[in-house]
């Protein structure tokens, strides 16, 4: 089955997330990405854009180290320093997401933080994916 989406008739239409997922398969707990290169170091300080996509690009790949793809993400947690700055360039955000993505819109939460452990990250991206 893997990762099936629901959104309920009685919620808000969602845009860009889904309510709910149902999943089968092994859990794999995806830890915080951020945009960083396999240095560790931020590959485009200031720019939340091309950090948001570096960040999808690292979850993916750890994804797919345990065999998994973008549609096997049940899951998503976005952590920003600026939801105003995250809210302004939704478009470009939303083109990175569905570059890598396509139309899956796991149920997401979005949170602002105060700070990322590293002081140049402005996005960081936790999942849940589940793969057969």
């Amino acid at each position: 089955m893997g990762v099936r989406l629901l959104n309920p008739e009685e919620l808000a239409k969602p845009r860009g997330y889904a309510h709910a997922a149902i999943a089968s398969g092994t859990p794999v707990v995806l830890a915080g990405q951020i945009g960083c290169g396999a240095d560790g170091r931020i590959e485009a300080p200031g720019d939340l854009v091309a950090q948001f996509g570096k960040a999808l690009d690292n979850l993916l790949v750890a994804l797919r180290a345990a065999g998994g793809a973008p549609r096997d993400l049940a899951h998503l947690r976005l952590f920003v320093v600026d939801a105003t700055d995250y809210r302004a360039r939704a478009g470009a955000l939303g083109e990175a997401w569905r570059a890598r993505f396509g139309r899956h819109y796991p149920p997401m939460t979005f949170a602002e933080v105060k700070g990322l452990f590293d002081p140049q990250a402005l996005v960081e991206l936790e999942g849940l994916g589940y793969v057969d």
